[in-house]
């Protein structure tokens, strides 16, 4: 039997399991570091900036997440066939599992991430808890094992009072997490947190805990190598949040005493050190109103926000996972902090209307520049952005000398940044660098965000955003992508030799008309396109103001639909898994 590869040694070439803008990033790390990069891709991405950023991309088939980057047997194999001889998993999707891990290594491949036994007792946010435990870092109240369903989850709320967190135990990222302030939401949520938890990452364990009002998200980004090394790489803060996913985040961390700190940077290591970790990854905690620091997971992966910690440490974070994996030796001491770097997530979402995932066209994409700038996209004009992916479409990544210069800066990019064709976050980016309570006058002054200040303190007003505009197609030349044995090759064409018919203009035009849709006071119409994963009503069911009808699910995140009048339900037009569009008219509520 032949001899089982060492997990970490040299390689040339790297297959990245992922998309978007993390693909990107690491197809352009690839070309830095002289290795070749080879990209996947399901078929809505067949001409995404990813498969041209690359050396070459293989077609993965499939339309979903489910039946394309989370199939294992689909990267292996194309790994095997391309001459891949390591694996970057990204964020999202694979990086957090440890069987993929295990899959990789058993392949023979170079598995650059953490250890599989590692990815095991972090990815588990319960073990997560014990190791913590173990290290002594400071942790709130919350249930020692995944609940067994929501009776257990009433049962802790009894216990230790409202409000509590429900989390996916195997999740990030916000998806398959939710809070209930009041017992009778309690079932619902944990309904819910288990259906998006299991959408996003194929598991839907969940587990309990206390939740803390008001809280600061602040992070370490830690590296740590084969070698015994750990090193906590900068801090950052990510408190600017909606539904729990991070939308502004910076490093490092602003307003933290000294003690705090290095209560931080000394937990980090000690957890990492217990766990036997080697890779790149992310201890969080909250801090508390009063001070209090509580740990809250392991995020065995690379970050979205990890561009702010590499402007302000002055390491590329790719390459140093990229070093690792071959198992060379990173330095014991910390990098010194320089400057303050901020990172903006431009999101398909329409902050205008509580930040509803936007799927459409990218007619129009024009990134910022100057000093201090850097934007990392997934996208660039004439791309169609889907419902069926995360919704994030670029980072903007501002670094200045002082907080205050990074914000002047941000101030300056986020104007000059242009999206035309479907709602973004823009609006809501430009308000809160002018926002006091995110941007103080005084340096001096508290820092007054926490995670749900957008949610229950931010008044910054932010009109709904124009509906997706019907496309148009380009006139010339026509980019046309064949697949020859699954490998994607582009061709250049006249336009004159493509098919009369323009079925994408013409799908666009229908979604608009769709979306455009008026409706009447009885009506309740999707407030945005998605796909049904739950009815909970019939007609001629009477149902009160404020009662679940339906649940919408887009871009990983879902969406419930509540009554909004009483009465009796009537036309009702949804089904558990159906496809509408924004605008579309699911059901009406008569006297």
């Amino acid at each position: 039997m032949a001899a089982r590869p060492t997990p970490h040694r040299p390689f040339r070439s790297v297959l990245i399991a992922n998309r978007g803008e993390i693909a990107v990033r690491i197809a352009r790390a690839c070309k830095d570091a002289g290795l070749r990069s080879i990209a996947v891709y399901a078929d809505p991405d067949r001409s995404a900036l990813h498969t041209t950023i690359a050396d070459e991309a293989w077609a993965l088939g499939g339309t979903t997440a489910a039946n394309s980057y989370l199939v294992v047997d689909k990267l292996l194999d194309i790994a095997q066939r391309s001459g891949a001889e390591a694996i970057h998993p990204g964020y999202g999707f694979l990086s957090e599992r440890a069987d993929f891990a295990q899959a990789v290594i058993d392949a023979g491949l170079v598995w650059i991430g953490p250890p599989p036994e590692a990815i095991e007792k972090l990815g588990d946010k319960v073990s997560a808890r014990h190791i913590a435990q173990k290290a002594g870092a400071p942790l709130v109240a919350g249930t020692k094992d995944p609940v067994a369903g929501s009776d257990e989850v009433v049962e802790f709320a009894r216990e230790h009072g409202l409000p509590i967190a429900i989390k996916a135990a195997f999740g990030g990222g916000g998806r398959g997490l939710k809070v209930a302030r009041a017992e009778s939401e309690v079932r619902e949520l944990f309904d819910s947190a288990v259906r998006e938890a299991t959408a996003a990452f194929g598991r839907g364990e969940c587990f309990v805990e206390r939740y803390l009002d008001s809280p600061r998200h602040v992070e370490t980004q830690c590296l740590a190598d084969s070698h015994g090394n750990v090193q906590v790489v900068s801090t950052r803060d990510c408190s600017l949040q909606r539904r729990h996913q991070k939308l502004v985040e910076e490093a490092p961390a602003p307003f933290l005493t000294d003690q705090q700190n290095a209560q931080l940077v000394s937990s980090s290591k000690a957890i990492l050190k217990e766990a036997g970790y080697i890779g790149a990854g992310t201890c969080e905690f909250l801090v508390g109103a009063d001070g209090t620091i509580s740990f809250l997971e392991v995020n065995t992966r690379l970050q979205v926000e990890h561009p702010v910690t590499e402007e302000v440490a002055g390491v590329d974070l790719v390459r140093e996972q990229f070093r690792i994996a071959a198992g060379e030796e990173i330095s014991p001491v910390d990098p010194i902090a320089r400057g303050h770097s901020f990172e903006f997530r431009i999101n398909g979402e329409d902050a205008g209307r509580g930040f509803l995932p936007s799927p459409g066209p990218v007619q129009r994409f024009e990134a910022p520049s100057g000093p201090g700038v850097r934007v990392d996209s997934g996208v660039r004009s004439g791309d169609e952005v889907s419902g069926a992916f995360d919704s994030m479409l670029a980072k903007l990544i501002v670094t200045g000398a002082t907080r205050r210069e990074a914000l002047e800066r941000s101030r300056r990019a986020l104007a000059e940044f242009t999206i035309e064709g479907l709602p973004t976050v823009l609006p809501f980016h430009r308000l809160v660098v002018e926002d006091p309570a995110f941007a103080p006058e005084d340096p001096a002054a508290p820092f007054e965000v926490h995670t749900r200040w957008i949610e229950t303190e931010f008044d910054g007003e932010i009109p709904p955003g124009p509906l997706p505009a019907p496309g148009e197609d380009p006139e010339g030349r026509e980019a046309v992508v064949v697949e020859v044995d699954g490998r994607r090759v582009e061709v250049s064409l006249p336009a004159s030799l493509r098919a009369p018919a323009a079925p994408v203009a013409q799908r666009r035009k229908r979604a608009h008309r769709e979306a455009s849709a008026s409706a009447s006071g009885n009506s309740v119409s999707a407030p945005m396109q998605g796909t049904i994963v739950k009815v909970m009503v019939e007609d001629g069911q009477h149902v009160a103001d404020g009662d679940l009808l339906l649940v919408l699910e887009a871009m990983k995140m879902e969406q419930p639909i509540t009554a909004h009048r009483s009465g009796v339900v009537t036309n009702l037009d949804a089904e558990v898994g159906a496809t509408v569009s924004a605008g579309a008219a699911l059901c009406a509520i008569e006297d």
